[in-house]
């Protein structure tokens, strides 16, 4: 079946996808196994051992590259071994320029991993794309973007900061994490490498762990299919198996996501108690108009900071909130709530965070698909005193 033209919600059902060829299955199969039999050596049907390729693997990385409209798709253990795959495409002594406020565990790689083998981070903020020219040299190799950021959904230009690394002969690599193919396809606005912790909306289900990486060039395909089967950081076959079955309904549960992400954003923006929230749907977010530009809707993340609260007080309404349930993680269909000083970006120094807005009293939202009236009852209960 062609399925190259379909349109974004059928690419979710049908992207890259075909009946098994054994006997017609729908559904790609679960091939729990390490190994694969051949008729002679090197006699084999495509697969030889599944650290290098699986068939429920592959289904998920067909899927992967149909829905971010790319070419080619690797699936991984987690996010940030997706991560750790891009960062070994380099050398020691290049640098790489990235935000000055993302995931946590983005930090704690770049800087106490990867930091020690000679590779120099710049983190900067990238809200105005002109300000990276400043920090460009000839060693300069990777651009890494994260957008919407987490946790104060500040918004990146993707398409800006393509033409600078295209002229300066960097690649670029887009944390689609947040946004989801559904609401934003970053290789369509110039990204080299876009890359999901398939954990979140991807899965949907707050049921496994898993990471993805989708590239239009074979070129680049083939230097990070090296590293990824050299490193061995895969992706299972239940896992592959969970991510396709999630990324089946990803555009309802996106639709869900934006619908009751925007009625809680407003609700908590007219709320006497909340001092800030941020979410790039509101008109007067600073980089609204870019996030109109490159996403197909805002999203289901937000942020807020509680009026003239303490870092007690903020814990206090994380801990009295009953249907968004405290936990790390996003992008599952029930609501979660986490305060990232002490959760998701407890690695990064206190000095740091605080210079990115990453207060004690950030209170971080991922909006789920429950009923919008039940949310809103939540959260009122917990805000007040």
């Amino acid at each position: 079946m062609e399925t190259g033209n379909l349109k974004f919600n059928s690419k979710t059902i049908h992207g890259g996808q075909e009946p098994d060829k054994a006997y017609g299955a729908v559904m790609p199969p679960i091939y729990q196994t390490s190994t694969y039999a051949q008729t002679t050596p090197g006699g084999h049907k495509g697969f030889v051992y599944s650290r290098s390729a699986n068939p429920t693997r592959s289904a998920l990385e067909n899927a992967l590259a149909s829905i971010e409209d790319g070419h080619y798709g690797l699936a991984f253990a987690s996010g940030l071994a997706a991560i750790d795959t891009v960062i070994k495409l380099l050398d020691p002594g290049d640098e790489v320029i990235t935000s000055s406020e993302l995931y946590g565990g983005s930090y704690r790689l770049f800087k106490q991993i990867f930091g020690k083998y000679g590779i120099v981070f710049h983190f900067i903020d990238m809200q105005t794309p002109k300000h990276i020219v400043n920090y460009i040299n000839k060693r300069t190799k990777l651009i890494w973007v994260e957008t919407p950021t987490n946790p104060m959904m500040n918004i990146i230009d993707i398409a800006a900061v393509s033409k600078i690394a295209q002229k300066h002969k960097a690649l670029l690599a887009v944390d689609n994490t947040f946004a989801s193919p559904y609401l934003q396809q970053p290789l369509n606005l110039g990204a080299d490498i876009v890359m999901h912790s398939a954990t979140k909306y991807l899965g949907g289900h707050s049921d496994l762990i898993a990471g993805g990486l989708v590239v239009k060039e074979k070129a680049l395909a083939d230097r990070l299919y090296f590293i990824q089967n050299a490193s061995g950081a895969v992706c299972g076959p239940m896992d592959s198996f969970l991510v396709l079955r999630g990324i089946k309904t990803l555009h309802v549960r996106m639709q869900r996501h934006c619908e009751n992400g925007r009625v809680i954003a407003r609700y908590l923006a007219k709320h006497p108690k909340i001092e800030h929230v941020y979410w790039p749907g509101f008109k007067n977010h600073p980089n609204h108009n870019v996030a109109k530009k490159q996403m197909n809707g805002f999203g289901g993340m937000i942020s807020f900071i509680p009026k003239g609260s303490s870092f007690d007080e903020a814990i206090r309404i994380v801990e009295k909130l009953k249907l968004f349930t405290l936990a790390e993680s996003l992008g599952g269909v029930e609501s979660l709530v986490g305060h990232p000083a002490s959760m998701s970006h407890a690695g990064i120094p206190s000095e740091e965070r605080e210079k990115v807005g990453i207060s004690d009293t950030l209170i971080r939202l991922s909006v789920g698909i429950e009923d919008k009236d039940d949310l809103i009852a939540d959260l009122e209960q917990a805000l007040r005193e």
